[in-house]
């Protein structure tokens, strides 16, 4: 029996009684393909202060850190300068050098998973982002940092697929209902993914094999390869292509999604969505969330050293300690978001207003705070601890959005804002590198003062112009079925006419 069938013989589907629904592995999978994700993007950051030599990094103002704060007590512990003499300005090039290669990938993927389908490009993506981890140290140690930036920037080539695949999948399988929590769950990955990086990367970088910083791009390769080659082969494109799945919960996952069929969606609307505001809304909070997040991710293991004087092992674990607080915080804030949606006492546009509001305006405030709570360690630890736990609001905010403006499309959407977003975060650890060139605290309260700016304004964009409703432009009823891909049957067509009509079933997301 088809999905169309199914859907006809079926109006009112009720939610299945299920121990463990498909769908819940689906949304467990992409959490850990999340996780693995960040590994990989955030590890670099704790592995580069054991891979410095940081006298020679400093260079003359090698002593500038230690004296600003000369009436606190000195707490870091005595470390072994690393191998290679790199500049800051260069640590900024080796840390770009990953997210350029990840932007170059956002579109072609998303509009190839709109093609294809997503769950292949995601999975062997990940793949090559996972095996490349083990040519890291081989390619330091013999091409120096051109040979770790080209590593880099393959393993973000790899990582490309992973937020506009992600996405497209859950537009296949989660209910509108669930979207909240479901999303929220499934992008936190990226949270605990980079809370499992920093405290384990600076024990590997301490204790490790092989000199210390290579054992950590050696176990989290493992890893990652384990993940990608258990997701090729565990999990399925949508519900109709799962040979095991309950069917009555296909039939409801099918129902709540607007009654899903088989047939492929029409072209994508490139002009509406370039003249449409609520698009604009959602492009501008996820680029200056990224410049923000990627300030934080890539430079907080450097300031942890450079200023807080806090040594690898405490610095991974502190550092991780803000992520840790987003996390259980995107997760609590993301049953917020569903029942203030199901309650019906609050729009949709209203909920993700809200929500984002406090998940951008909550760090931009805590950075802002950061760039003049000087030699303070405990404050400038726990604000920004607050203001980044706070940023978990953004999953159930923006980051979601585009499923409710557009279902059919949020594939796409999310690979055009993604990686605009990131090529916005990429400028993150370049301005850093040339702001912090003498590592003073003023010059690391500019980069944080900056990041925090950004993160207000998009914030107020977002409020000014965002929406929580479905376009016009993604009204099924105004489809052209000769238009529609895959569409060649003349029967199938007047069946599909018929359906649209009647307004029994729309097309495919």
């Amino acid at each position: 029996m088809t999905a169309l069938e199914e859907y006809n013989n079926d109006k009112e589907v009720e939610k299945p009684k299920l121990t463990f629904p498909t769908r819940y592995f689906m949304t467990l999978m992409l959490f850990m393909g999340m996780a693995n994700a960040y590994i990989m993007r955030t590890n670099m950051s704790v592995a580069i202060v054991a891979m410095v030599n940081h006298t020679y990094a400093q260079g003359d103002n090698a002593g500038i850190i230690v004296n600003e704060c000369i009436n606190q007590p000195e707490i870091k512990e005595e470390i072994n300068d690393g191998e290679f003499n790199w500049s800051s300005t260069k640590q900024g090039y080796i840390l770009s050098s990953f997210f350029v290669g990840y932007v170059v990938t956002q579109i072609p993927f998303g509009i190839l998973a709109k093609k294809y389908g997503a769950l292949r490009f995601l999975g062997y993506g990940m793949l090559l982002n996972s095996v490349f981890a083990f040519i890291v140290p081989i390619a330091t140690r013999k091409g120096d940092w051109v040979g770790l930036a080209a590593v880099r920037f393959i393993q973000g080539l790899g990582e490309g697929p992973i937020v506009p695949c992600t996405h497209a999948l859950l537009a296949k399988w989660i209910p509108p209902n669930e979207r909240s929590r479901m999303g929220a769950a499934v992008y936190a990955g990226a949270q605990f993914g980079t809370i499992v990086s920093m405290p384990l990367s600076g024990l590997l970088a301490e204790y490790g094999f092989d000199g210390g910083w290579p054992s950590i791009f050696y176990i989290f390769g493992a890893v990652g390869t384990i993940w990608s080659v258990a997701f090729l082969f565990l999990c399925y494109e949508d519900p109709n292509s799962h040979p095991k799945i309950d069917p009555q919960e296909r039939r409801y996952i099918n129902h709540t999604l607007w009654g899903k069929n088989d047939i492929k969606i029409p072209p994508i609307p490139i002009k509406a969505i370039a003249t449409s505001l609520p698009f604009y809304a959602i492009l501008l909070a996820h680029m200056g969330h990224n410049y923000g997040y990627e300030t934080l991710l890539t430079q907080l293991p450097s300031y942890m050293n450079q200023i807080l004087k806090y040594s690898l092992k405490s610095n991974g674990l502190l550092s991780s300690l803000p992520y840790l607080a987003m996390w259980l915080f995107s997760m609590f804030i993301s049953f917020v978001a569903d029942w203030m949606i199901a309650s019906k006492r609050f729009t949709p546009t209203v909920t993700r207003k809200i929500i984002n509001s406090i998940g951008e305006y909550g760090p931009g405030i805590a950075l802002v705070g950061a760039a003049f709570t000087g030699c303070n360690r405990a404050a400038t630890v726990a604000i920004l601890t607050i203001g980044v736990g706070l940023n978990g609001g953004i999953y159930s905010g923006f980051k979601i959005n585009h499923l409710d403006i557009t279902p059919r499309f949020a594939g796409i959407l999310m690979a055009i804002t993604n990686c605009s977003a990131n090529l916005a975060g990429l400028l993150a650890p370049l301005a850093a590198g040339h702001l912090t060139t003498t590592p003073t605290m003023k010059a690391w309260g500019n980069v944080f003062l900056i990041a925090g700016c950004v993160y207000i304004a998009v914030a107020t964009i977002y409020n000014l112009f965002g929406s929580g409703n479905r376009q016009p432009w993604d009204n099924p009823d105004n489809d052209d079925v000769d238009a529609i891909e895959g569409v060649d049957n003349p029967q199938t067509k007047d069946i599909v006419n018929s359906e649209l009509t009647s307004g029994k079933v729309t097309s495919q997301f």
